[in-house]
């Protein structure tokens, strides 16, 4: 009897799993139950129908992340992936590598694909497209007769401008040549001219909405001259003609909101723009009122007769200031004068006191000049540092001494000194 530990099955299974080709790589239908994404970015879930169910799971977060769609409960879908054993759980479990919508992931697939081709040819390019005019009076729409996003239109447009012009080129908007009644409608539309052309439909299925997906609309539109607002389904709704169209409006109603400007609005515009126009005039006549009054002033000022008016005035002017600061100048010149000769008296006399007083203090000074003194035969003597030698105790033999007299001098040395 031979015994296996239950690690030991699972594994044998697993690999029996794993070596099947037609389990490696499968693709299984059925409805989405039971579906959770966890917080780590993986996917599990139940898919099912009538007679069975398997559990299943997406690991990759990066597949995760790339779905078109978001799984819900009660969802039909195609997945691609591989079967494997689940060891510790021992059960088989579909791992996913990817979801497909039954039916419309088909038509989404295809949405796509027309999507990046048209992309990469540069019909969605900004640059291309063309401005909304700031006021329309003729706007074109491409629609359904009777259909109640065309109505919303009508409605709408008239409200905000009652004076609008509307052309109206019918076209089928669904089913079988929807697509090609959507082309032509709206070439012709485009050849008539108006301001703006709003093509579009209300609400609808992806079904219902797939002939504005269609590439014959897509270039048709793009080719267009006029300026074209997309307006098909609601606003969580995406068409190729959203991409193309020089402008995207979530509605039908919201189209002609964009297109159509209120009236009242613009009116209003008008006359703020009327009130600024009247008040720049005002400033602008101001201004030249101004300027004419100066260059008036600067003619008048520049008049010949003014001018030599101006000049006499001047002259006349200059003349009596003149005439004023002579008579100061003079003036002052004869209180010069009489300051000059009092001056000359006060000096005359200053001169001759100082003279005499000089002449006394010079016969003092004379009188007691050491030159007088030498003269009467007194001599002045004075020792090798230049002191004066007035007793005789201050001498010593040999001591050389220098002898000061009236007509000259001579250096001696004492041999004897004695008192008197």
């Amino acid at each position: 009897m031979n015994v296996y530990s239950v690690s030991a099955v699972n594994r044998y299974i697993s690999g029996m799993f794993a070596g099947d080709s037609l389990l490696r790589n499968i693709f299984v239908k059925g409805e989405i139950s039971n579906c959770k994404y966890h917080s780590s970015g993986h996917i599990y879930f139940t898919l099912k129908d009538e007679g069975g169910a398997i559990s299943g799971v997406m690991f990759y977060r990066s597949r995760a992340r790339g779905l078109n769609f978001r799984l819900e409960n009660g969802m039909s879908v195609i997945v691609h992936g591989y079967i494997r054993v689940y060891e510790a759980a021992g059960r088989y479990e579909l791992y996913a590598v990817q979801f497909q919508q039954e039916g419309s992931g088909i038509l989404y697939e295809r949405f796509e694909a027309l999507k990046k081709k048209l992309d990469s040819e540069g019909l969605f390019d900004p640059q291309h497209k063309k401005k909304i005019p700031p006021f329309v009076q003729t706007l074109g729409v491409v629609g359904a007769a009777g259909s109640a996003g065309l109505q919303d239109i009508y409605n709408i447009a008239r409200r905000r401008n009652p004076w609008i012009r509307i052309i109206h080129a019918n076209a089928q908007v669904q089913g079988r040549g929807a697509a090609e009644d959507i082309a032509r409608a709206v070439k012709a539309m485009d050849d008539m001219h108006p301001d703006v052309m709003i093509v579009g439909r209300g609400g609808g299925s992806i079904e219902d909405l797939w002939a504005f997906n269609e590439e014959i609309v897509a270039r048709t539109v793009y080719a267009c001259r006029t300026p074209v607002i997309s307006a098909v389904g609601h606003q969580t709704d995406y068409t190729i003609i959203d991409f193309v169209s020089d402008q995207r409006a979530p509605t039908p109603s919201a189209a002609a909101e964009l297109a159509v400007p209120d009236i009242r609005l613009v009116l209003d515009r008008i006359r703020q723009y009327a009130y600024l126009l009247d008040s720049r005039m005002d400033s602008a006549l101001s201004a030249c009122s101004g300027r004419l009054s100066y260059y008036r002033e600067a003619v008048r000022r520049m008049d010949p007769m003014m001018v030599l008016t101006q000049q006499r005035r001047s002259l006349l002017d200059k003349e009596q200031h003149l005439n004023i600061m002579m008579d100061h100048s003079l003036e002052a010149a004869r209180r010069r004068a009489d300051t000059g000769r009092r001056l000359d008296l006060l000096f005359d006399r200053t001169m001759t006191g100082a003279k005499s007083s000089l002449q006394l203090r010079a016969r003092s000074l004379e009188a007691v000049s050491p030159l007088k003194v030498l003269a009467r035969g007194y001599s002045h003597v004075t020792d090798e540092q230049g002191h004066t030698v007035s007793r005789a105790g201050q001498l010593h033999r040999g001591q050389l001494v220098h002898i000061r007299m009236e007509d000259g001098s001579a250096d001696a040395r004492v041999e004897k000194t004695g008192g008197s």
